[in-house]
């Protein structure tokens, strides 16, 4: 039990480790928002700019013990170094600079590791400059005007930005899985270009393993985050906040299989799969990707974001919105992880009344929150799981036929459960989520049967503050929700569910039809026990009264304190 201290004295009131939540649920659409290891590191990093000389050498060690977004030492202090040199560089395009130069050194230092290792083992016919030797072990090949070392020996020269635009040209002309996916226009960028490039190669990344995808990746990964903080709103076109890119991953648990996320933005869903599956001794082969996203520069985001993890992916041909031109037609994917862009009203609508991906009602023209809920059921195997994050109001909202297809998609036994979540989770908005998870078979062996039951789960009072405007939920509050999920559905080894109220609740299609079936976590898990008080009244009060009066005194003898102070500063004493 936690307990709070009154700022009165002695009086302690108990926490619960659940808190509270029977306040009312506020179910307000978000308005005009968009989408988007453990183990101990010996890093050191240098860094040299015309503004911060001489040299700097930082060294830390720190074991990376939350997965939710920790961030490592050298990845904030790489990440200030090179935001000084932005210039006058908007945020929206210098993190195409930055990124494609991290990429850029990424399959670089790969190549660089396999090529010296052909080298030494040309006596048994190794072939050094041959794509072939790299493209058989998943490695990019890199042309010679494309490798760090000559975009390194070139970074002060008055043609550099040129230079990388001719790397990025040959890159993809090589290596097909990168056509249309890299960034150009660097030789018109007016950042200190010369500077970065010193600064992405200063990064000392130690042995061959620490050279490898892995750390490179949290730096684009933490890059990604920081530039989505950076433009606010924008950001969250291309980025989830990782705590729910987590939360979503750890309550599917998608083991094997094809996944699937039709509005990808940088591909944060997939790599934090990939994650998820190697913490748990599994294989990243067991599971192919497949996305898509309508916005080019982001669709980029996500190719070079796959590439440095190696993940096998089809974001299809092109970019494409997927209503009007689904790149996936025939898909049938075992999960479906989405943060679809929320309340979209310019969606096309109009032109797909009678798609038939709307089995369970047509959606209004003005939002598009239904018309995700069913593009993400119509890519479903028939065993197929889906969670995938909306506003609020799509819990309850009863707006043009919004309400007929919740109710439609409920009478099918397909929501297995909905999470609320805290506000101020996203760059982009500050008002609360949701989380659905629908199940196209409830019985279907792989877990207990839960046929006529939805689970429903109140998280809007967890969560820290990591600034004054933002919020995530901790690693204890992710494990708390996906355990409480997997309890339920029965997962091996994820012990007994109960019912908390204030926190969980079980409920049959009976009850969410008394409700007018409505989804509000809030009004199925009830309110937290209170803690029954069993000191007399009048015993409090006076005690109470008692420490009041003190208090009082103290503060008039702390005021006589602090004029004496300020008359002997007045006279010089």
């Amino acid at each position: 039990m936690l307990y709070w201290r009154s700022t009165l004295g002695s009086l302690y009131t108990p926490i619960q480790r659940i808190p509270d939540m029977s306040e009312p649920d506020h179910t307000d659409r978000a308005e005009d928002a968009s989408e988007p290891v453990g183990e101990q590191l010996e890093l050191s990093m240098e860094v040299e700019t015309s503004e911060d000389k001489p040299k700097r050498k930082r060294k830390g060690s720190r074991k990376a013990k939350e997965r939710n977004g920790a961030k490592l030492g050298f990845e904030a202090q790489l990440w200030a170094a090179a935001d000084k040199l932005r210039s006058n560089m908007d945020a929206a395009e210098y993190k195409h600079v930055v990124l494609g130069l991290i990429f850029l050194k990424y399959i670089s230092d790969a190549f660089e590791e396999k090529h010296t290792e052909l080298l030494a083992e040309q006596h048994l016919g190794a072939r050094p400059e041959s794509p072939d030797e790299y493209l058989a072990e998943n490695i990019f090949w890199v042309p010679k005007a494309a490798r760090w070392s000559y975009i390194r020996d070139n970074a002060k020269s008055t043609g550099i930005g040129s230079k990388i635009d001719e790397a990025m040209d040959a890159i993809e002309r090589d290596n097909p899985k990168l056509k249309n996916a890299l960034p150009r226009n660097f030789g018109n960028t007016p950042a200190r270009l010369g500077e970065l490039i010193d600064l992405v190669t200063n990064i000392q990344l130690g042995d061959s393993e620490n050279r490898s995808r892995d750390v490179l990746g949290r730096v684009y990964e933490y890059f990604l985050s920081q530039f989505a903080s950076a433009e606010g709103k924008k950001g969250g076109q291309f980025y989830t906040p990782q705590c729910i890119v987590r939360l979503l991953v750890e309550m599917l648990a998608p083991y094997e299989g094809r996944i699937f996320d039709p509005c990808c933005g940088s591909g944060g869903m997939f790599v934090q799969s990939e994650k998820f599956i190697e913490a748990r001794g599994g294989r990243i082969d067991d599971i192919y990707v497949y996305g898509q996203e309508s916005n080019r520069t982001t669709r980029r985001l996500a190719k070079m974001n796959l590439a440095i993890r190696r993940i096998e992916n089809d974001l299809g041909a092109e970019e494409a919105s997927s209503f009007d031109n689904d790149q996936h037609k025939d898909l049938k994917a075992n999960y479906v992880i989405a943060n679809p862009p929320f309340n979209d009203s310019d969606w096309g609508g109009e032109r797909l009344r009678k798609d038939k991906r709307w089995v369970y009602g047509v959606p209004p023209t003005g939002n598009a929150n239904f018309a995700w809920v069913q593009h993400f059921i119509h890519h479903l195997t028939p065993n197929g799981l889906a969670g995938f994050v909306l506003a609020n109001g799509s819990m309850s909202s009863n707006t043009s036929s919004e309400g007929a297809i919740r109710q439609s998609i409920i009478e099918h036994d397909l929501v297995d459960c909905m999470v609320a979540l805290p506000g101020q989770l996203f760059y982009s908005t500050q008002i609360p989520v949701c989380l659905w998870f629908l199940a196209r078979n409830k019985h279907n062996g792989r877990f207990q049967d839960r046929r006529g039951q939805t689970l429903f789960i109140d998280a809007r009072k967890l969560g820290r503050m990591t600034d004054r405007v933002h919020r995530e939920l901790t690693e204890e509050d992710i494990q708390l929700i996906a355990n409480t999920y997997h309890a339920w559905r029965g997962d091996r080894d994820a012990g007994e569910y109960t019912d908390v109220p204030g926190f969980c609740k079980a409920a049959s299609l009976d009850e969410i039809k008394s409700h007018g079936y409505v989804l509000t976590p809030g009004r199925y898990v009830g309110a937290a026990p209170t803690e029954e008080d069993t000191e007399p009244f009048d015993e409090k009060f006076q005690r109470l009264n008692k420490e009041l009066e003190y208090q009082f005194a103290e503060s008039d003898r702390l005021k006589h304190v602090i004029r004496e102070s300020l008359e002997k500063v007045r006279y010089g004493e």
